[in-house]
């Protein structure tokens, strides 16, 4: 699916004239976010519910270990395993820009800028996921109530196309867009704001996970 996001970056490049870099374009596609949104709740529904279902859980909770350390080491697993997915797309613009010769397209700001973005979004959505999967033992529910959250929280930035950026809250809307921060770092804007926001959403998300599967525990 990345490939296919620079495939179609690189027709709009040649199309029509693009005064910004080949790799934000790449990441600005609809199609982009549209599998970005949807990867988390693939990785992440069945950390807890699947357990919950088929009754290990209980077996993980009565065990040695504490309550932290078995929501970490689940946020911790989705979270290497979301970063290496990443992976290939980071070798394929370097192979690009090693093939074409063409620095300009390949801004280092923008590189770095985007793939700190997709790790702290990362962070905060999986974190969102594993909620998710804790609350119910159904991994189809988790990953429904996942993406409803994810989609809710994408539209939230265009609160301010709606009512103009006039009212009051724009920019509380404008600060939790997850598509508005991702295009400032896109274009190689680096701006501690956001690196605060998508981190302690993680750590407030993950402190209810922590929660809800610490509640399960002492009710067995």
């Amino acid at each position: 699916m990345q490939g296919v996001s620079l495939s179609t970056a690189m027709k709009g490049f040649r199309d029509t004239p693009v005064v910004d870099s080949l790799v934000y374009v790449t990441f600005h596609t609809p199609l982009f976010w549209f599998y970005f949104l949807f990867i988390f709740p693939l990785i992440t529904m069945r950390l807890f519910s699947e357990e919950e279902r088929s009754g290990t859980l209980e077996t993980l909770l009565t065990a040695p270990v504490r309550t932290w350390q078995v929501v970490f080491s689940k946020y911790a697993a989705a979270m290497i395993f979301y970063t290496v997915l990443w992976i290939p797309g980071l070798i394929q613009f370097k192979m690009f820009e090693w093939a074409t010769d063409l620095p300009p397209a390949f801004s280092p700001g923008a590189m770095g800028g985007v793939f700190t973005s997709v790790m702290l979004m990362g962070a905060a959505f999986t974190a969102i996921g594993c909620l998710a999967s804790a609350l119910t033992s159904s991994q189809i529910i988790a990953g429904i109530f996942t993406i409803g959250l994810l989609i809710i929280q994408y539209f939230l930035g265009f609160v301010t196309v709606i009512w103009g950026e006039d009212f009051a809250g724009h920019g509380f809307f404008h600060y939790i867009s997850s598509q508005r921060q991702f295009s400032e770092f896109a274009r190689g804007i680096f701006d501690t704001r956001p690196i605060v926001y998508f981190l302690s959403l993680a750590l407030f998300v993950l402190f209810l996970t922590y929660q809800v599967v610490d509640y399960r525990r002492w009710r067995r």
